[in-house]
């Protein structure tokens, strides 16, 4: 019995040994990070201005509206909102719920 469970122990000891190992590592050097940093940056903008664009085509917008638009997770389309809301462009009209939406200011 003993044995049975050393050789188990063992097996899964090894399989978490094998997938550490094989496990890619992203390594960011400064210029390769920096270079990303930007288009990310760069990215973010693009999709803060067509916001605004939608926005004003629309009259308003809600959180699913943004996630549908961008291709954007719903924790990134709140981002996005708080942002513009923080910058004076938007304001949330209701708190939370289905009958929460976005206008210009």
């Amino acid at each position: 019995m003993d044995l049975i469970i050393s050789f188990i122990a063992g097996a899964v000891f090894g399989a978490i040994v094998v997938y550490l190992g094989v496990k890619p590592r992203l390594v960011i050097t400064k210029e390769v990070g920096g270079e990303l940093l930007n288009e990310l940056i760069k990215q973010k903008r693009k999709n803060l201005a067509k916001l605004e664009a939608l926005l004003k085509r629309k009259g308003k917008i809600t959180n699913d509206d943004v996630e549908k638009f961008l291709k954007v997770s719903n924790a990134t389309a709140e981002r996005y909102l708080d942002e513009l809301e923080k910058a004076g462009k938007i304001k949330q009209i209701g708190r939370t719920g289905k009958y929460t939406h976005y206008q210009q200011i």
